[in-house]
């Protein structure tokens, strides 16, 4: 806890808003995207998918692969618990329809379903979108499919099962315009899923790390993964990094209040 408080003050003293951004494609990122003040079409109906899981009181047996949490001291748990305290809050998930919308992805694949609000915020965001989802876990598995299938989320596809298996299948000749890394919060984890989907980037691809700077060890791998040789273009904006991959950027490293 405390070294996120020491990450926190660091991050307080040297980030910046628009007015310290000389790029024009950050520029236009953090002003028309990140910064504008309307509300995403498609987000109440998150809001309400988000307050049907925050009122399920079942409790499930989850089958975590990952780094563990910080919330949880068993695998028992309750999906409103889940929903509350694991799940993407309303900012993050209004931000990601935001640059769903913003990007127009069209081909997505996210590393780590949950329940599913992470996943939702995406196919909202964007209806016409294809999103691959990958969960570890069947029994939260079951919780997100069954919420796809009440709000009508057609666009989502889930797979299920140990990353180590289901990652490579879903980046057999495909390429992605989004990759949301949200699964695994151990540095060699998510090394090795950066360097596993790199073949399947194009120019314009974004790749977006949730929990930077959860632990040292989250930080040590943002670390390596924004002064990375292919990386042009990153984005710390404390809870998210943003990787982008434009060969026409010099490489450069923002730090963005959002």
């Amino acid at each position: 806890m405390l070294s996120r408080v020491i990450a926190y003050i660091k991050f307080l003293v040297n980030s910046k808003n628009q007015h310290g951004v000389h790029s024009p494609f950050v520029f236009n990122l953090v002003t028309r995207c990140l910064y504008e003040k309307s509300t995403p079409i498609g987000f109440q109906k998150w809001k309400t998918y988000r307050n049907q899981l925050q009122s399920n009181q079942d409790f499930i047996h989850v089958t975590d692969f990952g780094a563990g949490s910080k919330v949880f001291s068993s695998n028992k748990r309750q999906v409103s618990k889940i929903a509350k305290h694991a799940g993407i809050s309303k900012k993050r998930a209004r931000l990601l329809m935001k640059l769903t919308t913003y990007f127009n992805f069209q081909n997505v694949l996210e590393i780590g379903t949950s329940v599913g609000l992470g996943t939702s915020a995406i196919a909202l965001g964007n209806p016409e979108a294809n999103v691959v989802t990958l969960e570890g876990c069947q029994e939260t598995t079951r919780v997100a499919q069954n919420m796809f299938d009440q709000f009508d989320l057609s666009n989502i596809k889930v797979t299920t099962g140990d990353f180590k298996n289901s990652l490579g299948k879903s980046l057999s000749n495909s390429k992605y315009d989004l990759i949301y890394f949200d699964g695994n919060h151990s540095k060699e984890a998510t090394i090795q899923y950066f360097e596993q989907c790199l073949p399947n980037v194009h120019n314009d691809t974004l790749f977006l790390f949730d929990d930077i700077h959860w632990s040292q060890d989250m930080e040590a791998a943002w670390d390596f993964i924004q002064k990375y040789e292919k990386v042009t273009v990153s984005i710390d904006t404390f809870q998210w990094g943003l990787v982008f991959f434009r060969k026409e950027q010099q490489k450069e490293h923002f730090i963005i209040r959002v």
